[in-house]
């Protein structure tokens, strides 16, 4: 049977110290002029019903740095469950290529999809996960602020926040989670964060949160398809004061966001052109952990 990557903890807290170390060995090679090209000849199917900018360049990037090849498919092109069933679609994919990327909506869709395919598939993003973004995060961290940080989230309990809050506790980070409550990372969530090493805490308090943070992290308050709840989240994080500002901030706390932010709303255009800001870094690290991330999957390591 083939691994799948739905969510992070798909992989273990070993599996994931080794795609992250392999991330790291390819981003030193690749700054060394020898990317080596460990895939050769391997082709990554990827399935866009969502848009993004930063999943398909890093993807299609990665996938020709380790020696193979593309392909992308927009909404076009595959027309879930409308033109034909998934699990068609994705029986025939697989007997194309060797790895499928997905970045839906339905996280449903995504599970049916791993139903049927017979090679790996990754998810780029579903409405309930994101643990791309995660590797990435992760291996910032672990770069600038050590394997022992302590980090907060301080914002939405979006797909962004949840896988963030279980990969944290595979790798025995410190996390304190805040967010308003009817935007809160649902329990089952952080009971799975919870079986891990790291210490995972939950907090309505921006400033307790912050306090003595290394890195705090947030994401858009609105995510893509909640356009409809806009002002009553907007309103409710503003009157939480949940935006990421100076004054939040010790002098020395560094800052992440996933992108695109939405300057002034849930973070500031200062902090996030700041010296403090490491998502640039978490950006680049895109490239860099699904290029680990794909020669795990597909034993090139």
């Amino acid at each position: 049977m083939p691994r799948h990557f739905r969510d992070i903890d798909d992989l273990s807290p070993a599996d994931l110290d080794t795609v992250l170390d392999t991330a790291a060995d390819l981003k030193a090679s690749l700054d060394r002029g020898d990317p080596g090209a460990p895939l050769p000849d391997r082709t990554l199917a990827m399935l866009f019903e969502k848009p993004s900018t930063r999943t398909r360049v890093s993807f299609e990037t990665g996938m020709t740095q380790l020696g193979g090849h593309a392909v992308f498919l927009g909404p076009e092109d595959v027309g879930l469950d409308g033109r034909e069933p998934i699990a068609d679609l994705s029986r025939s994919i697989s007997r194309y290529t060797d790895v499928i990327m997905a970045r839906l909506f339905d996280h449903a869709q995504l599970e049916e999809f791993c139903k049927y395919a017979t090679v790996p598939v990754i998810n780029g993003l579903t409405d309930d996960a994101h643990p791309c973004q995660t590797l990435a995060d992760l291996l910032a961290i672990r770069e600038h602020l050590g394997r022992d940080a302590e980090v907060a989230w301080i914002g939405d309990g979006n797909n962004v926040a949840r896988s963030f809050a279980v990969g944290c506790g595979m790798i025995g980070l410190d996390l304190t989670i805040c967010m308003p409550e009817e935007y809160a990372i649902d329990e089952e969530v952080l009971d799975r964060a919870r079986d891990f090493t790291g210490t995972i805490e939950t907090t309505s308090d921006p400033r307790e949160a912050a306090a003595g943070a290394e890195a705090v992290y947030t994401d858009v308050w609105v995510s893509m398809g909640e356009e409809s709840d806009r002002e009553e989240k907007l309103t409710t994080f503003r009157e939480g004061d949940f935006q990421v500002n100076a004054s939040l901030l010790d002098s020395d706390t560094r800052v992440l966001h996933c992108l695109p932010a939405h300057r002034g709303e849930e973070i500031t255009a200062e902090v996030l052109e700041s010296d403090r800001a490491l998502v640039w870094e978490q950006a680049e690290n895109r490239l860099h952990a699904q290029k680990g991330l794909l020669t795990f999957l597909l034993d090139a390591v």
